[in-house]
């Protein structure tokens, strides 16, 4: 876990390498990390956001050998495949995880962190949880074992991912110009990673009071 930590804090200086060593094939690495953050409900601890926050800033540096236009090009469609195999395995797995063979292999707890989420939020859920570490890669699986109507889930799947790495792509190019950014880099990460983890967080915290409060009397009870 600390090298993981270690490894996304120093991910400009990580992309410098890739794109040194391997040049375009650097695109492909990356579509890889974000295709299985997304998609493979077992990696939810790969970078998201702040691996998009920074490729944007380094796309901004001069000779980088990353094209802001081939980013987006590449990185929407790994958001949007990621989300729609996790949704189909997770149609395909859910009757396994229904009847409780898969339990071992999931964490119950982010699964049902993601089931009250969806049942607050609904189809949105799509949407907002890409912005939610964790909940990101739940979200498309519990869709697909809820048996969520397919061409609605694609067309929350498409919105949420456009907004999702367009938004913070462009973001990260645009304050890569910035001298703070520069010399603050693994500081903004830490930030957008603390920021990200806020609603998650909220929530969770929420959930916990709630469930410490005392059952409220039944009208029966209250009538008597």
């Amino acid at each position: 876990m600390t090298e993981l930590i270690h490894y996304i804090l120093k991910f400009d200086e990580h992309l410098e390498g890739l794109t040194s060593e391997y040049g375009a094939w650097t695109y492909a690495i990356l579509f890889a990390i974000v295709f299985c953050e997304t998609g493979l409900v077992v990696t939810p601890i790969l970078p998201g956001d702040s691996l998009l926050f920074a490729v944007g800033v380094f796309s901004a540096r001069e000779n980088s050998g990353l094209s802001l236009w081939v980013l987006y090009a590449v990185l929407l469609p790994a958001a949007i495949l990621g989300d729609t195999v996790n949704y189909h395995v997770g149609k395909y797995l859910g009757p396994k995880l229904l009847s409780g063979r898969l339990t071992r292999w999931l964490n119950q707890e982010h699964l049902e962190y993601t089931r009250r989420f969806f049942e607050k939020h609904g189809g949105k859920t799509i949407i907002l949880a890409r912005f939610l570490p964790i909940v990101r890669t739940f979200a498309p699986f519990v869709a697909g074992v809820g048996s969520m109507n397919y061409p609605r889930f694609l067309a929350y799947n498409v919105v949420g991912g456009f907004i999702w790495v367009v938004g913070i792509v462009t973001a990260g190019h645009i304050l890569g110009e910035n001298q703070f950014v520069k010399d603050n880099f693994e500081l903004v990460c830490v930030g957008i990673v603390c920021f990200s983890l806020i609603p998650g967080t909220v929530t969770f915290l929420r959930n916990r009071y709630a469930a410490k409060q005392p059952a409220a009397p039944s009208n029966e009870a209250a009538g008597s």
